[in-house]
């Protein structure tokens, strides 16, 4: 077993109120429960020998290995070949299809030999909490139960296992057509021990839930020309999304690095307004309509709610219930993914103002309510027009940015962009809809904007807009400015911009998000380049007219991509992948970069 896999060496099961990472060498060597933000019951992946793993797989150094997901689902194969026999684990979880939250979550792991002899072992080794809280193991024949406080686990399997110290383990040959099976099921603390597993109901099970994920991927209206790696993005989107509330999670872990060793180790199990509406965007790309909708109602309700320090309408992420109260700390007793330290859990980047949240969520509201078909209800209305006179008195203040700098607030012009697309899709909601606001207001602050912007927002040097007011630091925020209509995608101060970029923050195709050295944010160390502004340059480029660098560029980058088609946050030096896993803005930008490709190549076909 590998102390530390690659961050790439995994694929994603989930039952969508949280998830699970299974390496190549079928190691769990991550899961939260009851939800994406909850204390994990595994997690070597953060520290090896303190966090806690679960083991199902041949272990012989001999075997070669391969891992795939089953077509269009969430069901993990991993395949072990060995000069005695073929093998192959099936890792699942029983999807949720309630959208009541649920206190018992089952990770399902059937294996069976395909060819010749192959030898499995296993290793359940929990640790509640963060691996800050002891348990009990109780043992009996075909059960382990595992007891921390406020936690009940049991591991149920088709064949003999064994204590080791307080944790369990176990060994079985299986020949050519034999299966077996070990389920991991964690719930409350008075929760009772599911019925003994059979391979039978397994295999039953199993199919039930690929039957949910095909059926559910088929209802896609994508047809263009990558529907494999679209597909699987829509997937993992789903996945990161906490059915009972229809928030997304921005990733599935919290802790791995943006650089090895370095301190950018942030918990990204949380709801970001922005992260979230642009999945709306992406999901209604597809013809999702549900599941668009469903955020739409929770942002709705998080604006209602209000309860947010100094008197900001919106926080900029919250817990997938809404809770906006997300206290960051740092778990000093794990050392972090290969030594990289601190690992936290929170996020205190929930107290930053950044403005361009109001902006995304407006043109993922605009478009999705048009997408729907829904009419703003009056009192919906109301709060959506209080937010807007709110943001009339407050759009030209310094805040903190899309990227969490912790090197205090300044005039970035991606956030004043956002504020005037937050100003247009309401402007355009209230014409379309017919609703009372004061829009002579509204058009002079959205005015504004686009004058100081382009006036103060622009630079000589590098001719081109910039990341902040009195600077020449790009940034590649801005690759979203033409798609929210601020500016047009092949006007000449757009070009000489994206040319800018093109410049200083592209290499070999992959998009940095800033340099740094030349805009310091208050932390050591440096990244590697952001996949989400490696597909928005490929946006970019395709409503630029630059179609052979656009489609070449996209092409390249699904190259970067896992076994199984997955991306974290960043590319390293090495095209290693680093940062959370998987993204969730990786995917969904992904999808936007596709859609906006394919209808770019048709239009050329066309003409």
């Amino acid at each position: 077993m590998d102390r530390y896999p690659p961050i790439a060496d995994h694929g994603l099961i989930g039952d969508l109120q949280t998830a699970a990472l299974v390496t190549s060498e079928g190691v769990i060597d991550w899961f939260a429960a009851p939800r994406f933000d909850s204390p994990s019951i595994f997690a070597s992946l953060l520290d090896h020998d303190r966090g806690g793993h679960f083991l199902f797989a041949p272990t012989s150094s001999e075997v070669t290995r391969r891992q795939l997901y089953y077509p269009d689902t969430a069901v993990v194969v991993t395949r072990f070949m060995s000069p005695d026999g073929v093998g192959e684990v099936i890792d699942h979880m029983p999807v949720i299809q309630s959208r009541t939250p649920s206190d018992r979550h089952t990770l399902v792991r059937a294996v069976r030999t395909v060819r010749g002899t192959v030898r499995f072992d296993l290793e359940c080794r929990p640790r509640f909490d963060y691996a800050r809280a002891d348990h009990a193991l109780d043992l009996t024949d075909g059960a382990a139960t595992f007891r921390a406080p406020g936690t009940t686990a049991y591991l149920q399997t088709t064949f003999p296992v064994e204590r080791d110290g307080r944790d369990v383990r176990g060994t079985i040959t299986l020949q050519a057509g034999q299966a077996a099976a070990a389920v991991f099921t964690v719930c409350g603390p008075d929760g009772e021990a599911p019925p003994p597993p059979t391979v039978d109901g397994i295999t039953e099970d199993l199919w039930n839930t690929v039957d949910f994920w095909q059926r559910w991927v088929r209802t896609s209206r994508y047809r263009g020309r990558w529907p494999g790696m679209v597909n699987r993005s829509a997937i993992t989107l789903k996945l990161l999304t906490y059915a009972p509330s229809g928030a997304p999670v921005a990733a599935a872990t919290m802790g791995l690095p943006e650089q090895i060793g370095g301190e950018r180790n942030w918990d990204y199990r949380y709801t970001w307004v922005r992260d979230g509406s642009l999945s709306v965007r992406a999901l209604l790309d597809l013809g999702f309509i549900e599941e668009a909708s469903q955020f739409i109602g929770w942002l709705g309700d998080r604006l209602r709610d209000r309860e947010v320090a100094d008197g900001e309408p919106l926080q900029i992420m919250y817990r997938v219930d809404g809770d906006p109260h997300l206290t960051e700390e740092i778990l000093e007793h794990f050392e972090g993914y290969r030594g990289s330290s601190p690992v936290r859990a929170g996020n205190a980047a929930a107290d930053q103002l950044q403005l361009d949240i109001y902006g995304e969520a407006l043109y993922a509201m605009s478009e999705g309510i048009e997408e729907i078909g829904q009419q703003a209800g009056y009192h919906g209305w109301k709060g959506l027009a209080q937010l807007m006179d709110w943001l009339a008195d407050n759009w030209d203040r310094p805040d903190e940015g899309i990227w969490e700098t912790r090197g205090g607030r300044k005039d970035f012009t991606y956030s004043r962009v956002m504020c005037w697309a937050a100003f247009d899709n309401c402007l355009k909601l209230a014409e379309e809809f017919r609703r009372p606001a004061d829009t002579q207001r509204w058009t002079r602050a959205r005015d504004t904007i686009l004058e100081q912007v382009m006036e103060r927002g622009w630079s000589q040097k590098e001719q081109a807009l910039v990341q902040h007011y009195g600077g020449d630091v790009l940034d590649a925020s801005l690759l979203l400015a033409p798609r929210v209509r601020f500016i047009a995608p092949r006007s000449p101060g757009w070009l000489s911009t994206l040319d800018a970029i093109d410049q200083r923050l592209v290499s070999d195709s992959l998009v940095y998000r800033y340099d740094p050295a030349a805009s310091p944010d208050g932390l050591r160390g440096s990244e590697g380049t952001f996949s989400l502004c490696t597909f928005l340059y490929v946006d970019a480029l395709a409503r630029a007219g630059r179609l052979p660098q656009a489609r070449y560029t996209f092409e390249k980058m699904h190259t970067y991509a896992n076994h199984v088609g997955l991306f974290a946050e960043e590319i390293g030096p090495s095209g290693e992948q680093l940062g959370n896993f998987p993204q969730a803005f990786t995917h969904l930008s992904l999808i936007m970069a596709a859609t906006t490709l394919d209808d770019a190549l048709d239009r050329l076909a066309a003409r």
